[in-house]
């Protein structure tokens, strides 16, 4: 089983702004029970007890640093290169979503940097979260298309998270460059237990839009944030299925910020639960083979060079 999206992060040894407040996901509250540590060596056993063997982490900071020490945890190297190599949680990590400035016109020379890093080869993908760009169209800009045109070249997937007011944006994206792999975070942030206002919002018609496109896949994650109930997540997982097919879902745990509603396990056991429905070949292909693909991950340990967004 493979958790296609969690996060890692160390406050006692970096800053991370945006847990500081200021966040419109996130009350003030729920952002100081996440301002702790949350490390490798704490998901490893709790990956272990949920049966997760590999996982992809995604990153929250919109500054190169904090790539380079996900890419470096992935070697087995820790933040400010301390070695922990053997240590829980040493090999767990298969691929790592990064960020760099898509806006500027150096994002080939940036890739380039990152994969020369320590772990550069666990580079899978690239994201740059919507959630706190003012401007919906953010993503549509020609600075922002060119950027994610290079990462197409570079054979790297974009994670796209948004509100779901931002996912016209990504629509018209994923058309323009039917070249790149888009990765939908968290199912497009539906509005999770009133179907009448994921109808309103626009959330219901823009799913429809991405799942027409083959390049664009959904991950099964996120919404449990608001909710740890497969009852409620049920009609929202209902429609990506229509929308994108097993083919083209995964599953993500979140963590650890779906710990703001239940452990892990219990999110892991929830996504099964509301799967259970499925075959067992499709319930395999989310939890499992189409993050191996999308992503391009390697089957095993091992620094093995992925080769991302090879089929979607």
């Amino acid at each position: 089983m493979i958790d296609a999206h969690h996060h890692l992060w160390d406050p006692v040894l970096r800053e991370y702004d945006w847990l500081m407040g200021g966040q419109a996901w996130a009350t003030e509250e729920e952002l100081g029970r996440l301002r702790r540590r949350s490390t490798l060596a704490e998901l490893a056993p709790l990956a272990v007890g949920a049966g997760v063997t590999r996982t992809v982490v995604i990153q929250t900071v919109n500054d190169g640093w904090e790539t380079r020490d996900l890419l470096g945890l992935a070697a087995g190297i820790g933040y400010n290169g301390a070695p922990t190599a053997g240590s829980a949680g040493d090999g767990l990590l298969a691929g790592v979503v990064g960020w760099v400035d898509v806006t500027g016109p150096g994002v080939r020379d940036a890739v380039a940097r990152l994969r020369a890093e320590p772990g550069g080869s666990f580079l899978c993908g690239i994201r740059h979260p919507l959630l706190n760009e003012a401007d919906p169209t953010w993503l549509v800009s020609p600075q922002v298309l060119n950027g994610l045109r290079a990462l197409g070249e570079e054979r790297l997937c974009f994670d796209v998270v948004a509100f779901p007011l931002q996912l016209r944006a990504a629509v018209t994206a994923a058309q323009s460059l039917p070249e790149l792999s888009f990765v939908l975070d968290h199912m497009g942030n539906p509005p999770v237990g009133s179907e009448e206002r994921a109808t309103t919002d626009g959330w219901t018609q823009a799913i429809r839009s991405l799942g027409a496109l083959p390049n664009v896949t959904c991950k099964l994650s996120g919404t449990h944030s608001a909710s740890a109930s497969a009852d409620e997540l049920r009609p929202s997982f209902e429609a990506v299925l229509e929308a994108f097919g097993p083919d083209r879902l995964m599953f993500g745990s979140d963590w650890p910020v779906s710990s703001l509603s239940a452990p892990y396990d219990e999110v892991c056991r929830m996504y099964r639960e509301v799967t259970s429905d499925l075959s067992s070949a499709e319930q395999a292909a989310i939890f499992e083979h189409n993050a191996r693909r999308v992503y391009g991950l390697a089957p095993s340990g091992g620094d093995a060079a992925p080769a991302a967004g090879s089929d979607s």
